[in-house]
């Protein structure tokens, strides 16, 4: 019934995203073709979706994250079926799947793209030599300097296109993505931005010392994260990747080369229509 060739990557933690997958693959009589992998499989999934012209998640958010990292450098669209809690960057539900998702199989939906962050951290050398670089991570929602497993602040110099901007003593620092203004990012106290916005949004947690309100960067911003004192900290990278950092490390992130890639059916406004319900609450409350 459909010309593109599909993988499915679902949610392992969900039980019934597995039953969900193989029912797609049935009851919509799918190509003999169709693979389907655990979402945590990142190696496998980048190798089997490099012939597929879509990839569908079940899951959540979460999964949707895991999944575009691993496609996102193949340029390959994915469409998301909601099983988790809020759901923003997915397009379907549970409810009528069936009935739906033939259109994004067969129509020719609009494809959004959403801007990614790529992060490298730098240590230096004790013999003098250049410093040791480890990454580059890719980031759809957002990368975090935060403080380690010890309840302690983290002392964190944060500098924009090589020009210092403060000095936190604080939880850590968030970079996100205009996609990712509502996660961490939100809840830490930033703005909601549009999520096709290539704008880079700069939050502090629960800084005791430096800037305490939210910096919105263009898009070609080049942001340093210095972690200063004696606190090592961790960088977290979309909320599931994370690394020790130790102090005199630091971490240089950029706009990545890499775009999200979604199949949509609604129209964008749709993101503004359903804000306030996939928060659970009116934007009155927050005032």
């Amino acid at each position: 019934m459909t010309a593109k060739s599909v993988g499915i990557a679902y949610n392992d933690l969900i039980p019934e995203a597995l039953d969900l997958a193989h029912a797609i693959v049935r009851e919509l009589n799918l190509a003999a073709d169709t693979w389907i992998l655990a979402a945590e499989a990142a190696d496998r999934l980048t190798e089997r979706a490099a012939d597929r012209d879509l990839v569908i998640t079940i899951g959540g958010d979460g999964t949707i994250l895991r999944v575009n990292r691993a496609i996102a450098p193949l340029g390959i669209p994915l469409v998301g079926v909601n099983m988790g809690r809020l759901g923003f960057m997915t397009e379907l539900t549970v409810p009528g799947v069936m009935d739906e998702l033939p259109r994004y199989l067969d129509g020719d939906m609009r494809v959004s793209e959403h801007s990614m962050l790529m992060a490298s951290s730098f240590r230096r050398d004790p013999e003098g030599g250049p410093p040791v670089e480890r990454g580059p991570y890719h980031a759809l929602n957002d990368v975090v300097l935060t403080r380690g497993q010890v309840s302690r602040v983290v002392t964190v110099r944060a500098a924009v296109d090589g020009a210092d901007v403060s000095t936190f003593r604080a939880d850590g620092v968030i970079l996100a993505t205009a996609t990712g203004s509502t996660g961490y990012s939100f809840a830490a106290g930033g703005p909601i931005v549009d999520p096709l916005s290539d704008d880079v949004i700069l939050t502090p947690l629960a800084s005791h010392v430096g800037l305490t309100a939210t910096l919105v960067l263009r898009p070609t911003s080049s942001v340093d994260f210095h972690l200063e004192g004696s606190q090592g900290g961790i960088l977290s990278v979309d909320g599931f990747e994370n690394h020790p950092i130790e102090p005199g490390d630091w971490v240089r992130i950029t706009r990545s080369p890499y775009r999200a890639r979604f199949l949509r059916a609604h129209e964008h406004n749709y993101f503004w229509a359903t804000l306030t319900q996939r928060l659970g609450f009116s934007l009155q409350q927050r005032r």
